[in-house]
């Protein structure tokens, strides 16, 4: 398979446990060239089984297929779009210099979008008397705020990250009131030509295939690694910040929720995270996103032959 000369780059997508790291891995090796993960939690070293990063599905047949965007940072900074974006690029024109273009696979719909879009991004400060004026503010009163600020701009409250924890709300608004006093000051995104796979599951395949892969999970250590992120000295807060595994793990390694209540509600809201990535993906495709979608029980090689049909086609 080659790498049609048209395009920049090749992206793969799909909810979590769809199976998107080995079919991005077995499409890169076959066109020789490398991936950059588009995930917003996988940039974290020593949280890898919370991100699911998967590292052994990147080599095949013994040969390690190169990835990118994986491990940079130390848990407990804060990483976000804007550095995504620069990252991105930077990891891009170090790629084109070595005459390679990648495969870009993730899960975090917002990044992808960000790239495949040409999203122009302000880089907002952090504002210590807005930050202490929240604080201790319900979560409810400032989703209420963010929405009103959201208005003002003529934004809707689409992204329900946002607004997941009281810190995620407060960056929210954060960044809302620094653009609505100052304007964007905006980085200018390059245009690149795409082509989007996307990884369907039906919904009671998707479930089970979320809970088997939790399970292991827990039983490969994962309430260890989170432990070990305590014990280290990143605080519980921060570590909540990053939501989902991190969250619920958190609260019971703190001893604010018991195992089994852990795995409870941990499992259900993973089941909400995939359906708001689906939801997420389908809104691409409504602003401008074709996503060529290709069932995820189909063998790896058939799912490979689809896209070589496909790229073919352009």
């Amino acid at each position: 398979m080659e790498y049609p000369p048209e395009l920049d780059i090749i992206s793969i997508l799909g909810p979590t446990a769809s199976g998107k790291t080995s079919l991005a891995v077995a499409l890169a090796h076959l066109l020789g060239t490398e991936i950059i993960s588009a995930d917003s939690r996988q940039v974290y070293r020593r949280m890898d089984l919370g991100t699911g990063k998967d590292l052994d599905d990147y080599i095949i047949n013994g040969h390690a297929v190169p990835y990118h965007l994986i491990d940079t940072e130390e848990p407990g900074t804060k990483y976000n779009l804007y550095r995504y974006q620069h990252d991105f690029f930077e990891t891009l024109g170090d790629m084109r210099s070595r005459g390679l273009r990648p495969v870009v696979c993730g899960g975090t719909g917002l990044y992808l979008e960000s790239i495949i879009r040409s999203y122009n991004i302000s880089h907002v400060p952090q504002n210590p008397a807005l930050r202490a004026e929240l604080e201790g503010q319900s979560l409810e009163a400032l989703t209420a705020l963010l929405a009103e600020l959201k208005a003002r701009s003529g934004q809707a409250m689409h992204n329900t990250t946002d607004v997941d924890t009281a810190k995620r709300a407060i960056r929210a608004i954060e960044i809302e009131t620094y653009n609505l006093e100052h304007g964007a000051s905006e980085r200018n995104c390059p245009t690149l030509r795409n082509i989007t796979f996307g990884l369907s599951l039906d919904r009671e395949v998707r479930r089970q295939r979320i809970t088997e892969r939790l399970h292991q999970r827990l039983e490969n250590g994962m309430v260890a690694e989170v432990q070990n992120l305590l014990d280290e000295g990143i605080p519980a807060e921060d570590l909540i910040y990053y939501g989902l595994e991190y969250k619920f793990l958190t609260l019971h390694c703190t001893g604010q929720l018991s195992y089994d209540d852990m795995v409870q509600q941990l499992e259900t809201a993973i089941h909400q995270f995939a359906k708001r990535q689906m939801t997420w993906f389908r809104g691409m495709e409504r602003r401008g996103c074709p996503i060529h979608w290709i069932d995820a029980m189909l063998p790896t090689d058939d799912k490979l032959a689809i896209i070589e049909q496909t790229l073919k086609a352009l």
